[in-house]
């Protein structure tokens, strides 16, 4: 008996480590740890087959450091590269989903956003500016395909699927009626801004990734936008394209609502927009730096969309409809496109060589 009961044992602890070891195995093969896939060397990650290059992990990410003189550590360095390679990923997905629904950005669609992007510059300085950000004119053409046809897909697939009854509006309304009580005058602005000060041209936030690199450039470049607002073009427009404020050319220069107190502490620009109707633009507006700065870091133009009277606005009053409007479609539209990117990151086949050798080389 005694010999049956470490027989026993020991077949226990055999049996033990056999399964310890087989669910060991069943993870390591999962997660792709501990061994290294074959592939080329210069794939960062495919989606769907496809590959992401090396190359064009190395493009963003050095003009995302742009003209810095502090470069990252080799950690920072893999961080960055690990972000944009997500990016990248997420933009693959979204191409290759656009392209089944037959949405891709065609090329007279992409020609003429080159064109606007080329407006403003002698064609010395467009090939400059280029340069300055690691781009060839076909690395240019595909990001202007990229956006427009992203744009495309989300119009479709998501901004059609958005609907804000007056039901909606209205119990929004009386769950912040407090909102609409308006203490002093208010001054709806848009915005259009040029900024000397250097920054790489995917922090500036506009469409065409437009960024001057210096005073004159600046004067040049909101001159041209001036001339075009003078000869008609569309103050939205000209903002999401060209606008150096990351914080509102995404929405069309829309600053939203400035109290008239808030306004009065620039006399320059309360000045300029005080003697403006609905509808009108001001002349080029100089920004100063603080201090006693004389020298301008930034110009704009400003439009007065409405100007609000103190007092409580009404639920009737249609700029009070179309604002709770407005505010409701953005808010569900980020929603929406969160979870539309969730569920087409769970139908791609994605395989991050990159992570993978991330996680290898560290554990080692």
């Amino acid at each position: 008996m005694p010999s049956s009961k470490v027989s026993s044992g020991a077949f226990g602890a055999r049996s033990s480590h056999r399964t310890t070891g087989f669910f060991c195995a069943a993870l390591l093969l999962v997660l792709g740890i501990g061994c290294s896939r074959s592939h080329n060397a210069n794939v960062m990650a495919t989606v769907n087959g496809k590959p992401i290059l090396r190359s064009e992990v190395d493009q963003v990410f050095h003009a995302n450091l742009g003209n810095s003189n502090q470069q990252p550590s080799a950690a920072q360095a893999d961080i960055m590269r690990m972000n944009i390679l997500r990016q990248l990923i997420d933009q693959e997905i979204i191409m290759q989903r656009a392209a089944k629904l037959n949405l891709t950005a065609t090329d007279d669609e992409v020609q003429e956003q080159l064109n606007q992007l080329k407006a403003p510059f002698t064609p010395d300085e467009f090939q400059k500016r280029l340069d300055a950000q690691h781009m060839t004119l076909d690395d240019l053409k595909r990001e202007i395909r990229r956006n427009r046809t992203e744009e495309k897909l989300f119009n479709k697939e998501i901004t059609s699927r958005i609907n804000v009854t007056d039901a909606d509006i209205a119990a929004y309304y009386n769950a912040h009626k407090a909102d609409f009580d308006l203490l002093e005058p208010q001054y709806h602005l848009a915005q259009i801004m040029v900024t000397s000060i250097p920054m790489p041209p995917q922090q500036v936030g506009n469409l065409q990734n437009s960024k001057a690199t210096n005073d004159a450039e600046a004067r040049r470049k909101i001159e041209m936008l001036h001339n075009r607002l003078e000869a008609g073009d569309d103050f939205s427009a000209l903002a999401m394209n060209f606008s150096e404020s990351p914080n509102t050319s995404g929405n069309g220069g829309d600053m939203g609502f400035v109290s008239e107190s808030q306004l009065r502490q620039d006399p320059q620009v309360y000045a300029a927009v005080a003697k403006l109707k609905p509808g009108q633009i001001t002349d080029i507006v100089p920004e100063y730096g603080p201090g006693d700065s004389k020298k301008p870091v930034a110009y704009a133009i400003y439009k007065l969309l409405d100007r609000e009277a103190a007092g409580q606005r009404q639920l009737d009053d249609p700029r009070v409809q179309q604002a709770i409007r407005q505010q409701l479609r953005d808010g569900r539209k980020q929603l929406l496109e969160n979870a539309y990117l969730e569920m087409l990151r769970d139908q791609a086949r994605v395989v991050n060589y990159y992570a993978e050798e991330i996680f290898r080389n560290g554990a080692q």
